[in-house]
């Protein structure tokens, strides 16, 4: 499958031209260029059961656009605000910042703090993976870095705000990168969000790298625009007795394809990963949430929840997959969906991959309507049909909306859920 073709002199002009206007170090010139080179052999990007195959995820960004938006509503209410291209805004708390917790944009940490970020960026995640990891290395426009020092507890949610400038066409092309030292523990909230209605893409990449016996929480709120077309990349790799847990609304409103993935590469690792999706209308989305244990003696997780509503598409794949070597691991995984309207089309796939014998696996998959005795107990006791079911559904989902630490977050994804729910039951 190839996306699309391209114009390999014209995406080497946009590179470079990317790297002037930044003024970039020349480690990091060099690396789009090799993400660039990689995009000519790199293989297509596949997934089972959803084609993707006609959408465009690989737009060429506009140097020379820059993002005037005054968007303010939330300025007090995050650490970091980004808007396009552009960092309008970081607060990191004085008490956490003398800790020597850094939360800056990615190109400033490319020129200030090149020495822990040169070793990390890309690394997780591998440009000549597929096409669309390649064009990511080469046009990334915008992005975060996250660093915690050895035994340092950053004992607050660090939240940021996304916000994609879709009132043009040019794509955000975003990276998160996030380094815990040893014994070191973060929360971070990322809350994307679309201004303007333009059609346009997001390639979006989170690589997280938790080393010894650290923690890291990761949620994010994904609530992108209809006109946008979604591809996102969240990996961790995860050291000897380290965690880290995912939790992961999709609620952006266009199409989406992506992959979240733990590598447990260190002994007694461990990896909780929770992804709830809601689709509507004709929407597709199309996710892989994958648990690799390398390490001996490593847990993963994964709970997957999606609700369909009128035409719309959701298929879940859940792979558990155990390396030869990796004894005493332990995976585990559900993926459950709900099927709120007779014209959706469902799948819940789980996969487990084992080439080792002393290990637990197992899964569980469900694709169906709302428990019918649920509706039968909240209907027969005076609540409303429309009602019942919303509340059935937010009890389904709470798994993952409980475990992500900001209210303000927390309660967004709730109003998010009802908004989606409300218009699905009135079609």
């Amino acid at each position: 499958m190839i996306l699309m073709t391209f114009d390999f002199e014209k995406m080497s002009q946009v590179v470079a031209a990317n790297s002037r206007k930044r003024q970039e170090p020349s480690w990091l010139s060099q690396k789009r260029q090799a993400g660039l080179q990689a995009l000519t052999t790199a293989p297509a990007p596949k997934m089972q059961k959803f084609d993707f195959r006609d959408w465009d995820l690989m737009s060429l960004p506009d140097p020379s656009a820059t993002s005037d938006l005054d968007e303010a509503t939330e300025l007090d209410k995050a650490h970091l605000v980004q808007v396009g291209t552009t960092t309008p805004y970081v607060n990191l708390p004085d008490d956490v910042r003398q800790q020597g917790v850094i939360l800056t944009d990615l190109a400033t940490a490319a020129e200030q703090y090149a020495d822990l970020v040169q070793p990390a960026l890309m690394t997780v995640v591998s440009a000549d993976e597929n096409q669309l990891t390649a064009y990511h290395q080469a046009m990334m426009n915008n992005g975060i870095f996250v660093y915690v020092p050895q035994n340092v507890e950053v004992t607050i949610p660090l939240e940021t705000m996304i916000y994609q400038d879709a009132t043009n066409s040019n794509p955000l092309v975003h990276h998160v990168l996030i380094v815990t030292e040893a014994n070191a523990k973060l929360q971070f909230v990322e809350h994307l969000a679309t201004l303007g209605e333009e059609k346009t893409m997001a390639s979006l990449m989170v690589e997280i790298i938790a080393k010894e016996n650290s923690q890291v929480s990761f949620a994010s709120l994904d609530e992108l625009g209809t006109n946008t077309t979604e591809y996102f990349k969240r990996r961790a790799q995860i050291g000897r007795d380290a965690k880290v847990e995912w939790s992961i609304g999709l609620m952006s409103d266009g199409n989406v394809v992506g992959d979240v993935d733990s590598e447990l590469v260190g002994t007694g690792g461990k990896a909780d990963s929770k992804t709830i999706a809601v689709s509507t209308r004709q929407q597709e989305i199309g996710i892989n949430n994958r648990v690799t244990h390398h390490g001996q003696n490593t847990e993963g997780l994964i709970n997957q929840r999606g609700v369909l509503l009128e035409q719309s598409k959701l298929v879940f794949n859940g792979i558990g997959e155990i390396i030869h070597g990796a004894h005493g691991a332990e995976a585990e995984q559900q993926n459950r969906v709900l099927m709120m309207s007779p014209d959706a089309h469902g799948d819940a796939n789980p996969i487990l991959l084992i080439d080792e014998n002393d290990v637990i696996a197992g899964h569980a998959a469900s694709v169906g309507p709302v428990d019918p005795e649920q509706m039968y107990y909240l209907v027969s006791r005076g609540i409303p049909q429309s009602q019942a079911e919303r509340l059935v559904i937010r009890g389904y989902l709470s798994p993952v909306i409980t475990a992500i630490p900001s209210k303000l977050l927390r309660q967004k994804m709730i109003d998010i859920l009802e908004r989606k729910l409300a218009h699905g039951q009135d079609e």
